[in-house]
């Protein structure tokens, strides 16, 4: 599906990416495209960034007040759609009315797999949601692929992931990315059913991610209609983006825009891209997608998408990194 065909029904993936700090510029222009590799239908790039440089700019300060954006310099975003927008704004989709679902986030303690990410695109920062999984290097970050990669202004710099990240407050310090992954079809075309993408981080204190935090176990290829508990940090009214939230409920079809990616009921918003979806009704189960868009003629339903081969290539890459 290209972006041409999403016109029917897709509602872009920009407001659940996150929160621009308009006054803030970035630490380095983005590094040069030929940093890019391509292996079997994934791309990865190096990121350049020092953890000092990273350390010293996203403050605690900026994180806590960090706004979710109303739009990227996306494709998507230049037709005037955004994902999960705020109440009132209406989509320029012309799918059908659907039921509202009935809210299901509820507000959780911090869990140390789990944190945010923040990153700079197109000479603005935002933050997105992601979950530390198991790997050969014991280093990979699973989370959106709207949160690495736009088709406007390429793979974003700056990218750091906080674990447990409450109130302002990085319990476990800021992890550096050395390396980003994504599926050829997310990278290419921003193919929204290929919206999930790895980070490859830097030790820390001279520890891994894994061995700092723990790793959850990640599934590909599964069941469709499984029941998941999401999770994410919204920041996008009602929420603050300072505290970790969660979601249950049992994965259904796309019956709006087509795509092959599952919804569950949750109001999470904006901030919560990237977030884990694992099989089951905790944060100790497996993980099966991300927190990846919704649709504004269907309230309270947050789609992810399905974690097929191509994916799995991508993690598989970014596992080996």
């Amino acid at each position: 599906m290209n972006s041409r065909g999403l016109k029917a029904g897709m509602i872009a993936a920009s407001a659940l990416m996150a929160s621009a700090l308009m006054a803030a510029g970035p630490v380095q222009a983005a590094p040069s495209p030929a940093t890019d590799t391509s292996v079997a239908g994934v791309v990865s790039h190096a990121q350049n960034e020092s953890q000092a440089s990273l350390d010293a700019y996203w403050t605690a300060d900026r994180m806590k007040n960090a706004k979710p954006a109303t739009a990227i310099n996306s494709g998507w975003a230049a037709e005037g759609r955004s994902i999960m927008p705020k109440a009132g704004q209406e989509s320029v989709a012309k799918a059908p009315k659907q039921p509202v679902v009935e809210p299901r986030a509820v507000a959780q303690t911090a869990v140390p797999r789990i944190g945010k990410v923040f990153f700079t695109q197109g000479g603005q920062n935002y933050v997105c949601s992601g979950n530390s999984v198991q790997s050969g290097n014991q280093s990979v970050v699973a989370t959106a692929g709207h949160c690495t990669h736009d088709l406007a202004t390429g793979f974003v710099t700056n990218f750091v992931f906080v674990p447990a990240y409450n109130n302002g407050a990085a319990p476990y310090g800021k992890f550096t990315a050395r390396s980003l992954v994504a599926a050829s079809e997310w990278v290419s075309r921003n193919d929204i059913n290929y919206d999930g993408a790895f980070a490859v981080m830097n030790t820390l204190n001279g520890r891994t991610l894994s061995a700092t935090v723990g790793a959850s176990s990640i599934g590909f290829n599964m069941a469709r209609g499984l029941n998941y508990t999401a999770y994410g940090y919204p920041a996008a009214s009602p929420f603050n983006g300072e505290r970790l939230y969660s979601c249950t409920g049992t994965a259904t079809a796309d019956r709006i825009g087509g795509t092959q990616s599952q919804g569950i009921p949750c109001d999470m918003t904006g901030g919560s891209s990237g977030g884990p979806w694992f099989v089951g009704s905790g944060s100790g189960g497996m993980q099966n997608s991300v927190n990846s868009f919704g649709y504004s003629t269907q309230k309270n339903v947050m789609y992810g998408p399905y974690f097929g081969s191509s994916i799995q290539a991508a993690y598989s890459t970014a596992s080996s990194r």
